[in-house]
């Protein structure tokens, strides 16, 4: 065993040590799901957290630990915990009924707020980003009458569409041809070669689960005018990216795909997505037409989705809000790479406004390609140090800012992780 699978270990003895709570309902756990677990991400060795509340930006788990939430729900929960207009939101939602199996005005209401909000012609709900994306993609697909989709290497939209290594086992049986993330050329090329059986390209306009990592403004561009040129239709999955700018990352990007999902958070916290886009290619989904594309989905338009996610895209997550999140993000992201270059240690913190991952690495990073090498068990010493100096991210570095994380919050992150520095920098040079 060397130094570093030491360290770990000890880690993770004094975790199990300081949670015999969250260790037993683990055992329980176990008897009725598989490892556990029924969402593999929270997985975590040697058990996972177990929350038992949470409030604000805190969250505290089965053994009484406090923790400053910086997972924030893998960017769904950008409200924090409990915020009062979201709770009053779903009060008023329980008066009204929740599952009315009829239409409703909310519903209107909330589709008038995120096609405004987003540029769409028209919107359709779902109850997920990985629903989203399936019809997307199967609207794509309908239009262009060709089969093949292009993700990128690296690239995740969701459960059943999951590229992080290749293709997953699991995922819905799209014919895939893989780009290259942020690689003008060979994506091109690709491109090129697939264009008469290529119905749509979907990418993230920075990689959210693959890594944090933004894409090049002349990938996109080229990305852009290709699919233009070709008759394909270009996907901007925004599911976790629609946070980091007002009207979303294609606004600051300044181009607009030719359909866009949504999802997390503009449910105000609730299970949501949405896919929408050119009035041309919606349409297609309008019922009135003999031949029209069925759409279905029992929670689409569940009153309490509407009604949270209106009240937090049009009272809470205002634009000033949006700008002022992420300014904060991007200072927060500054100040841990100023530490790293102090310090000159094996750790890079990439990501756009309030999301943010942490990678043991050095240099650049413009594509999955560039964390080959990253080292899985520092990521994990990083957890777990974080944790007890009562610091919640996800395993793999990511954080994404709620409304409720301050300044001195994220001063306490920086301090935090140059006590991490200060005792594992014989790892980290």
């Amino acid at each position: 065993m060397d130094g570093l699978d030491k360290a770990l270990s000890e880690a993770a003895a004094a975790y199990a040590a300081k949670r015999p709570a969250s260790k037993a309902l683990q055992a329980r756990a176990e008897a009725v799901m598989p490892g556990g677990n029924t969402r593999t991400v929270l997985y975590t060795q040697p058990f996972p957290i177990r929350a038992a509340s949470a409030e604000g930006a805190r969250i505290t788990d089965l053994d009484g630990h406090r923790y400053l939430d910086l997972l924030g729900e893998y960017s769904a929960g950008i409200y924090g915990h409990s915020h009062p207009a979201i709770r009053e939101a779903v009060a008023d939602a329980l008066a009204m009924g929740v599952n009315l199996g009829a239409s409703h005005a909310r519903e209107v209401e909330f589709a008038a707020a995120v096609t405004r909000r987003f540029d769409l012609d028209l919107v359709r709900f779902t109850n997920s980003g990985t629903e989203a994306n399936m019809m997307a993609l199967a609207a794509a697909r309908c239009f262009t009458r060709r089969g093949k989709i292009m993700p990128m290497h690296g690239g995740y939209h969701g459960g059943t569409l999951y590229f992080s290594h290749g293709a997953s086992p699991v995922n819905a049986p799209f014919d895939c041809v893989l780009g290259r993330y942020n690689g003008i050329t060979e994506t091109a090329a690709l491109m090129a070669r697939e264009a008469d059986d290529l119905a749509a390209v979907i990418l993230e306009p920075m990689l959210g689960g693959g890594g944090c990592i933004p894409a090049d403004p002349e990938f996109l561009a080229m990305l852009r005018q290709e699919t233009k040129e070709r008759g394909i239709v270009l996907i901007f999955d925004e599911v976790m990216t629609s946070r980091l700018h007002p009207k979303g990352l294609a606004a600051h990007y300044g181009i607009e795909p030719d359909l866009k999902t949504l999802g997390k958070y503009i449910g105000g916290g609730m299970s949501f997505g949405a896919f929408g886009g050119k009035r041309e290619i919606m349409l297609q989904f309008d019922p009135r037409r003999p031949d029209a594309l069925p759409h279905a989905g029992t929670f689409n338009n569940n009153t309490l989705t509407m009604t949270a996610g209106l009240t937090g895209l049009t009272g809470v997550f205002t634009p000033e809000a949006c700008v002022a999140l992420n300014g904060r993000g991007d200072g927060l992201r500054r100040s841990l790479n100023d530490l790293f270059m102090r310090y000159q240690v094996r750790m890079k913190a990439t990501g756009m406004g309030s999301m943010i991952t942490l990678h043991p690495v050095t240099g650049d990073v413009t594509s999955p390609d560039d964390l080959t090498h990253a080292d899985k068990r520092l990521r994990q010493l990083l957890f777990l140090d974080l944790l007890d100096d009562g610091i919640y991210i996800a395993e793999r570095g990511f954080m994404a800012l709620s409304l409720m994380v301050t300044d001195d919050d994220c001063r306490g992150v920086v301090a935090a992780v140059e006590k991490f520095i200060g005792r594992r920098r014989e790892f980290l040079v």
